[in-house]
């Protein structure tokens, strides 16, 4: 169909979009990396219970979650860059408030804190279709992987500055645990934001829907991505499997650091401990991104969705028989973790992306990540408990027989064709 306004270029358009959003998914990386990293360590020191110290984790998810409501209202209006901006600012009103909580002494106004954090990890997964706006068919899973991949930059570092953080708030400034860890990511969501709603211009999802002459479609929110994913097969699937690939993964992530900590019980260590486990992990989540994209374009999402599954189901095994000083072995396991959890989200949202116009992806993306958010939310939430009375072993367990789940959806094959 041919555009009412198509940029004058449109390659060069999608490399600049690109370049943007890699930038961005660095200075977001670190923020989200800190956050996942001390979360749960500090809604338990401020609880003194294992069983809510997943609430840091599973309020993480949540807020990454929920906050799609507003935002695809936003991104429908103003495009990708008033989405992903919002996304992040609401993440700096999170780190400030968990900074009252900590001073105030209150847990239930940090883990509300925490729910708004979550607002960074909603806007980091979204740049990855804002990536696939402008990108050919061929082409897609590879661009959406590589704003994956960029996020291991930043990702990596983020657990291990979690320490010295927290060290230098409370050496230079006399702070409290963990304050200094919140400050650094309030500030880097901040500079995030800025960069974004500077720099993506012209905005991709906006000049997607001049070329596609979708420009005055009708508006669309949440539900109507609901009503797709009822209706398209291809839809559904990736809507599951990156809703069970994100169950597993938050919930084995979340407790790790907890069943490390039970055979380290200085907190300096530990920190130190979780941070290079942590960082190690979410280095598995973005850097084999890129090679799960190129081969979703040539062999199609649903075989990488089929190796995800396997993936992580070795993982639970792993880190699962792991004992509690077994570094090594707990580190093997997270690392597999994070790559099952690639293998399924770059998949999951290359099937989803490409079986839908761009005047519904806002809507049908936001369903899928709130979807996946909830999920991993349930799951943040359980694993607590599962550890505290069954120990991490049986956690594992339970999150593996969440991954085979995915497998009766994969056999439901029945191809649309991609937009």
């Amino acid at each position: 169909m041919t555009a009412t306004s198509t940029p004058p270029d449109t390659s060069a358009l999608q490399r600049r979009t690109l370049g943007v959003l890699f930038g961005s998914q660095v200075l977001g990386g670190l923020a989200v990396g800190i956050g996942v990293a001390v979360g749960a360590l500090l809604i338990q020191d401020m609880t003194g219970s294992s069983t809510y110290a997943g609430l840091g984790q599973s309020l993480f998810v949540g807020g990454s979650a929920l906050v799609v409501i507003p935002a695809v209202r936003i991104t429908e209006r103003l495009g990708r860059r008033g989405g992903l901006a919002f996304g992040y600012l609401c993440a700096v009103a999170g780190a400030a408030v968990v900074v009252a909580a900590i001073h105030i002494g209150s847990a239930t106004l940090a883990v509300g804190g925490y729910f708004l954090l979550g607002s960074a990890s909603y806007a980091g997964l979204q740049s990855r279709y804002a990536a696939a706006d402008l990108s050919p068919p061929n082409r897609r899973g590879s661009h959406l992987s590589l704003i994956l991949w960029a996020t291991t930059l930043g990702s990596v570092t983020g657990p291990m500055l979690a320490a010295f953080a927290n060290a230098a708030w409370v050496d230079w400034f006399g702070g409290r645990d963990y304050a200094g860890s919140m400050v650094a990511i309030g500030a880097l969501c901040l500079v995030t934001a800025a960069f974004i709603s500077a720099l993506l211009r012209p905005d991709p999802l906006l000049a997607a829907r001049e070329i596609s002459g979708e420009a005055q479609a009708p508006k669309r929110s949440v539900a109507d991505g609901m009503r797709m994913a009822r209706r398209n097969i291809d839809v559904r699937t990736g809507v599951v499997a990156a809703a069970l690939g994100h169950f597993v993964m938050v919930g084995v992530m979340a407790m790790t650091a907890l069943h490390i900590r039970d055979g380290v019980p200085d907190l300096s260590e530990a920190l130190s401990v979780v941070g290079v486990v942590i960082g190690l992990h979410i280095g598995a989540m973005y850097a084999f991104s890129p090679v799960f994209g190129r081969l979703a374009d040539r062999f199609g999402p649903r075989a990488v969705l089929a190796f995800g599954v396997a993936t992580l189901v070795a993982a639970c095994a792993t880190a699962g028989s792991a004992a509690v000083t077994d570094h090594v072995r707990i580190t093997v396991g997270l690392v597999l973790l994070g790559i099952g959890w690639s293998a399924m989200t770059v998949s999951a949202a290359t099937l989803v992306t490409g079986a839908v116009s761009p005047a519904e992806r806002p809507s049908t993306q936001g369903f899928s990540d709130m979807v996946m958010g909830l999920a991993a939310m349930l799951s943040g939430i359980a694993s607590g408990p599962i550890v505290e009375y069954l120990g991490y072993g049986m956690l594992n367990l339970a999150c593996a027989a969440a991954a085979l789940a995915v497998v009766p959806f994969l056999l439901r094959r029945r191809p649309v064709a991609a937009q």
